[in-house]
């Protein structure tokens, strides 16, 4: 696969020896996002993302007094590769940290590599929890940052009783329906009430599992849709709504991982009152968002590219990790981590985003209704929520708890009071 080494200096570089003392000069950072396959639509624009935080920092002195130099590779929707790329980035190309993955199942491909070598990786994606590992900082939402406050407002806000939880066929939607149906259970919803539904990366056939939707408020009960499906999927799944009439007064849909940038390449006259939940809109009329929304067209130099979450968990990322290098005047992966829990940076609504001691940080939840024009009304937002690693509504994981400072263990048994060590592998 292709491997694009970006580095923003004052002025270009020539090769031969000047290169070679500009290089001895930096702090390389790994990017790790798919630019090509089907994740592609999601996850080159965190890569741009990163690129534009690297230019700003560069351009306020740099890092310790070096320059930052952005290694970018292209794992290629491909969830092995993911895997040999991070060992590139650590090994051969030498970085400090790593900023990248989308999909979960790319972040279990990674786990075992960062921990092997002692990297560093920060991802900004929400996901099902059920993990804290000691070389992860999620800046992305956890379940109840996200999943369990979703649901609530379709309870209690739309009075939706039946529900459609569909999904990518891969580790996050299923993690997450489980506790989604374990929390439904104890909300007194009957399981012949939850249908349950997974489609592959990429699928585009939606008009049979729309119908069987569509069928499931046969009896007059008010259906809600709960999405999980990632990537260009989505744009099927919408299409096929569209065409079979499904408005969102009929049956909303509540997406997990549709944004502004999945949006900018759709229709959206059919999709008007349809929900999504993130930590971050770019609809947030905040100073702070106003600024960064500047600073990105002035980048892209494009004033029509679009803002969205996990551009804002990127942000918060690097900006955590600049703190952290700082603070511990090294980019060593374990002085980083000590320097780390604790720090706080600004996020893009008007709050603060601290680490906590399970390698999560927090974030307020913002519900939105997708407008004609792509973007969303913010109807429903909450203070900062702090991350939960491990979900309280699954029994097994409701007694485990992460602390990385003091027990030096993410998976902490309060029951036992001792540390479950398993192995991260997919």
């Amino acid at each position: 696969m292709n491997r694009i080494t970006t580095a923003f200096a004052a002025a270009a570089v020539s090769a031969g020896l000047a290169g070679a003392a500009w290089a001895e000069d930096t702090i390389k950072i790994g990017v790790l996002h798919s630019l090509s396959g089907t994740m592609a639509i999601s996850e080159t624009t965190l890569k741009d993302t990163v690129l534009m935080m690297v230019d700003q920092q560069n351009a306020k002195g740099g890092l310790l007094g070096k320059k930052i130099e952005a290694v970018v590779v292209d794992p290629a929707s491909d969830w092995p590769l993911f895997a040999e790329k991070a060992r590139e980035l650590i090994s051969v190309n030498k970085v400090d940290a790593i900023f990248g993955c989308w999909t979960s199942v790319s972040r279990k491909s990674v786990l075992p590599v960062i921990e092997e070598l002692n990297g560093l990786l920060f991802y900004p994606v929400q996901y099902e929890g059920e993990e804290s590992s000691k070389n992860v900082i999620y800046t992305g939402a956890a379940p109840n940052q996200q999943a369990i406050p979703a649901v609530d407002y379709m309870m209690n806000e739309l009075g939706v009783e039946k529900w459609a939880l569909l999904g990518t066929d891969y580790v996050y939607p299923r993690t997450t329906n489980n506790i989604l149906e374990s929390y439904l259970a104890g909300k007194g919803v009957k399981k012949e009430d939850i249908f349950v539904n997974y489609t592959p990366f990429g699928h585009s056939d939606w008009s049979k599992i729309v119908a069987d939707v569509v069928a499931l408020g046969a009896d007059g009960k008010k259906v809600g849709v709960v999405s999980t499906i990632n990537g260009d999927a989505n744009i099927g799944f919408y299409k096929e709504l569209a065409a079979a009439g499904v408005s969102a007064d009929d049956i909303p849909v509540m997406a997990f991982s549709v944004g502004e940038e999945e949006l900018a390449g759709l229709d959206t006259t059919n999709l008007v009152g349809h929900l999504a939940a993130w930590n971050y809109f770019e609809s947030a009329d905040t100073p702070a968002n106003k600024a960064f929304i500047d600073e990105w067209h002035k980048f892209t130099k494009n004033p029509k590219r679009v803002t969205n979450d996990p551009m804002e968990a990127t942000m918060i990322g690097f900006n955590l990790w600049v703190k952290a290098v700082e603070k511990a005047g090294s980019t060593d992966t374990d002085k980083v981590l000590d320097a780390i829990v604790g720090l706080e940076t600004p996020n893009l609504t008007g709050g603060e985003a601290k680490v906590l001691p399970n390698h999560h940080i927090t974030k307020p939840v913002l519900i939105g209704e997708i407008r004609k024009d792509g973007q969303f009304d913010i109807v429903s937002q909450t203070k900062e929520v702090a991350g939960d690693a491990w979900t309280d509504f699954l029994p097994a994981s409701a007694k485990l708890d992460s602390d990385w400072p003091d027990k030096k263990c993410g998976m902490w048994n309060t029951e036992t009071n001792s540390c479950v060590q398993i192995k991260s592998n997919y």
